[in-house]
């Protein structure tokens, strides 16, 4: 059985998600203009929210529990993506904000990235990691979660699982952060784990981030510069 290595954690990018605000319609003219003003606001409103809490602005009392079922799946690594290419134009990307040059966000990323695990499959309460020399199957069973406060002033959530069972191999403790606070179906996510519980909410520069396997690498850098 392959030795499944504690990986180094870190805090995922925050970035934007794009609103798409609903509009209304109303049978006569002043209702329609009633309504549509009202369901525009609040769907701006709506979205906002949501852009406040993937940057990592929320209430406390927003934050509830979440099943493993939310990273229900099969899931790809990002990080052979980064290496082989396919990812430079999400770093161009992120460059013509200014802060920082394509080569230095590449660089954050090969550390941000960073993992032996090319595959994770969740099913029920199994998490199976796959690296190139076997796979390690644990079950987990939740943990609670772990509000962090970042340098920046935002905050995140770590939604953690503690192994019950399965190969030796399979971490003690692994920790979610996806963008959400409360129970909803990832559709990307960034996975810490390792046998200390403590030690992971401490590391800050590693991130192992997974995709749906059955996207292919050109609509994952899509997704990415998407948000």
């Amino acid at each position: 059985m392959p030795s499944i290595m504690p990986t180094r954690l870190s805090l995922p990018v925050l970035a934007l998600l794009i609103a798409t605000p609903l509009a209304a319609f109303a049978q006569s003219a002043d209702s329609h203009d009633h309504d549509h003003d009202h369901d525009h606001e609040h769907a701006q409103g709506h979205d906002h929210a949501e852009n406040d809490v993937y940057r990592g602005y929320f209430e406390d009392s927003a934050i509830a529990a979440r099943p493993l079922s939310d990273w229900q799946g099969d899931w790809q690594s990002v990080y052979p993506y980064l290496q082989d290419g396919t990812l430079d134009v999400v770093m161009a990307h992120k460059a013509e904000s200014g802060e920082k040059t394509a080569a230095e966000h590449r660089a954050t990323y090969e550390t941000g990235y960073r993992t032996d695990v090319d595959r994770i499959e969740i099913e029920g309460q199994e998490v199976t990691f796959h690296t190139a020399d076997g796979a390690a199957t644990g079950t987990y069973a939740g943990d609670g979660y772990e509000v962090l406060t970042y340098a920046a002033g935002n905050r995140g959530v770590r939604f953690i699982f503690e192994k019950q069972g399965g190969d030796a191999a399979a971490p003690a403790y692994i920790q979610f952060s996806d963008h959400k606070i409360a129970p909803e179906p990832a559709d990307h996510y960034h996975l810490y784990w390792g046998d200390d519980r403590a030690a992971l909410l401490e590391e800050v520069t590693n991130w192992p981030t997974y995709y749906p396997a059955d996207l292919s690498a050109e609509a994952i850098a899509q997704e990415m510069m998407a948000h």
